[in-house]
């Protein structure tokens, strides 16, 4: 693969901002000798900042019938996640805006503030009824915004309220910022987390998911949910062919040296534009063995960048998939780790309080 002759984006994931083409937006592409003088002319380049724009949907759960996840029913408090992960199958949602599902979807972020209010009202109609409510499912709930908006947090309050089992996925330490209400949840069976993590090279980290939190962070956050009970999933998310694999084993002793009740695996994912940013940042940052990764990537894609078929784009096939599986298997084994399933608790649920007042008792 030919090494980019852009200079790496700094803090970011992404290296470009180009605008999808699946729609037929107008494209634009900066060319010509005048670049080779810009910053002589214009002063180095503008860093760039993370904008929030605040939205207010009219609903909150979004209703799913895919046959091959556990979960059919999602929130997601934000749209676009500062972390910057360049692998994220949720890029491709940004082009729904006329924005780039490179740099736009990390820094051109939204965030509903009225996403427990809406919750709660759903969750007091007469016809619900309850099954887990997955978090994280496309951009992380406890991104850094989160720090300001608290909206994750709301939402919980709301869910303890009304006794309503939760998920939660992350990649963030910030998800210790509301233990309190993940160990009361822990003791009603209402909660499971899994935090994902996709190496132990914290300058790897830096570079494939720029804003997240340390691979060393994320361990020590899981530690700390399994030490005040609550249920708790190490997810090796996603593997990378030739440049996050190696660490498969040591992420499992890991996570059963801290005690998890579980570990998983997914195989990386390209949907869209996805695989053309992906591409970019190999040529950036791994140029030798960008053909490598790519080229194993194909082999487990029946010859694709990408799977989206049900079934199949969570079980890649080919001899690399079975490598990757039989390693998995046995670090598992070596581990002392089986599968675990998280029982979560609906019979307790009760319509939330009116009014957006939370019970006392």
């Amino acid at each position: 693969m030919e090494k980019s002759s852009e200079s790496p984006v700094s803090g970011r994931g992404a290296q470009s901002r180009a605008v999808p083409t699946r729609f037929g937006l107008a494209t634009r592409e900066a060319d010509g000798d005048w670049r080779d003088h810009m910053e002589a002319l214009d002063g180095p380049p503008v860093k760039l900042r993370t904008h929030v724009t605040e939205e207010n949907p009219k609903t909150i759960l979004s209703f799913n019938q895919s046959p091959d996840i556990f979960f059919d029913r999602s929130i997601n408090a934000y749209r676009g996640c500062e972390h910057g992960c360049v692998y994220c199958f949720a890029r491709p949602t940004h082009a729904y805006h006329d924005l780039s599902p490179g740099l736009d979807f990390e820094t051109q972020l939204f965030a509903k503030p009225n996403a427990a209010e809406l919750l709660r009202a759903t969750l007091a109609k007469a016809k619900y009824r309850p099954k887990p409510i997955a978090m994280g499912t496309n951009t992380d709930p406890y991104q850094p915004i989160e720090r300001d908006y608290r909206i994750t947090r709301a939402v919980l309050e709301v869910c303890l309220d009304a006794r309503h089992p939760v998920t939660i996925t992350t990649k963030s330490d910030r998800v210790l910022d509301d233990l309190d209400l993940l160990a009361e949840m822990a003791e009603r069976r209402l909660v499971a987390v899994a935090i994902s993590v996709t190496s132990l090279d914290p300058k790897l980290s830096g570079k494939l998911e720029p804003r997240a939190a340390s691979p060393a962070k994320r361990l020590s956050a899981l530690e700390k949910l399994v030490e005040v009970g609550v249920p708790s999933h190490c997810s090796v998310a996603p593997v990378i062919p030739a440049i996050t694999d190696q660490f498969m084993e040591e992420i499992v002793q890991r996570a059963a040296a801290i005690g998890v009740d579980s570990v998983g695996w997914i195989p990386l994912r390209l949907p869209h534009e996805v695989a053309p940013l992906f591409r970019e940042w190999l040529s950036v940052h791994y140029p030798e063995r960008g053909d490598k990764v790519m080229s194993i990537v194909q082999s487990i894609r029946n010859g694709k960048d990408n799977d989206p078929n049900f079934f199949s784009r969570l079980k890649p096939t080919g001899v690399w998939a079975d490598l990757f599986r039989a390693r998995f298997r046995v670090a598992c084994k070596r581990a002392g780790l089986g599968k675990a399933k998280f029982e979560l608790d609906c019979t307790q649920f009760r319509p939330p309080a009116v009014g957006g007042q939370l019970r006392l008792l």
